[in-house]
């Protein structure tokens, strides 16, 4: 069996609400030459016969014996990929029809990177738009960065900056090297990123080629406390592992962004209400970008060809000069 370019890899569990349009969003991508492999952790609603339902030669479900720990299973999906490019999907997120192949255009383009990166809007239960353009949203993470700005970056923002694992695109063998996902309980994308910038150059992209899903309920003010102590010691093993590349002055302007990390925290968890109330829409308003991200969305980018030959995008990335 031939092997494919690219393996886009969901764990799954307990989304039988969900999987069917994120199993849909992978196969409308234009560039066909991938594999869908799902990774079925023993869930015990109809989730795994949703994607069963799904007649298509790409699409692959594996299952665990028993459920096993969130970064466990991540780590499973990953080792059941057969390509040298991976990207990782949440089992209830959505793909624009043309992220594998403009992601796969950057990776070609470049060898010598080890992970791209888009934007991502945020949307809820019924795929509404909640907000645009999320993550990079600072300048020194688009273009070709290196390790140095990327993990000051992180420190600085003091949340993820990178996005949601199905912003990113990331080279297996830079995966298998750095021994995949942290198992420190923190969120899996910032940790996995910071890792594969030892291996590799990072490129941002500042279009918006994935959507994540804020489902109702999904984030509660007690997970919000457990994620910012996470967080805190995430940040403080990061320092003490980049000792000579983060300084403390990011540190310091770290601290500083706490008061608005935790606002940022608490709209999130008022946004995943129910989104009728006015308190969702204030929390929306308040999630939307200052400004219009650069070059598109994930509405704008589905209009892209559907030709399904993998051809090159749309558009050119060039990567600007690298920020001091």
């Amino acid at each position: 069996m031939p092997v494919p370019r690219v393996s886009v890899v969901v764990p799954l569990y307990q989304k039988e609400r969900y999987v069917g349009r994120t199993v849909a969003s992978v196969l409308a991508q234009t560039f066909t030459d991938f594999e869908l492999v799902v990774l079925d952790n023993a869930c015990t609603d109809g989730s795994a016969e949703v994607v069963r339902g799904f007649d298509d030669p790409r699409v692959r479900v594996e299952r665990n014996d028993e459920t096993v720990p969130v970064t466990e299973n991540f780590q499973r999906a990953v080792r059941h990929a057969r390509a040298p490019l991976v990207k990782v999907l949440n089992a209830d997120d959505l793909l624009a029809p043309t992220v594998l192949a403009e992601q796969i255009a950057v990776m070609d383009a470049d060898p010598t990177l080890a992970l791209v990166s888009c934007r991502h809007d945020l949307v809820d239960d019924d795929d509404r738009v909640i907000a645009r353009g999320r993550a990079l949203r600072t300048t020194d993470l688009l273009g070709r960065r290196d390790a140095t700005t990327v993990l000051r970056r992180i420190v600085r923002h003091r949340g993820s900056p990178i996005g949601v694992p199905g912003n990113m695109l990331f080279r297996r063998d830079a995966f298998d090297a750095v021994g995949g996902f942290p198992d420190n309980g923190y969120a899996l994308d910032v940790g996995l990123a910071a890792r594969l910038v030892t291996q590799g150059g990072f490129y941002g992209m500042p279009e918006s080629l994935s959507r994540f899903r804020l489902a109702s309920g999904s984030i509660t003010s007690t997970a919000r406390r457990r994620n910012m102590a996470l967080q805190h010691r995430f940040l403080r093993e990061l320092r003490r592992e980049h000792a000579d590349v983060v300084r403390r002055r990011d540190v310091a302007v770290g601290l500083a962004r706490e008061p608005v990390t935790w606002l940022r925290q608490r709209i999130m968890v008022v946004a995943s209400t129910d989104p009728s109330s006015w308190r969702h829409r204030l929390a929306a308003a308040l999630l939307a970008p200052r400004r219009p991200a650069t070059d598109g969305s994930a509405a704008g980018s589905a209009a892209g060809s559907a030709d399904g030959s993998g051809a090159a995008p749309r558009r050119a990335h060039q990567a600007p000069v690298e920020a001091p």
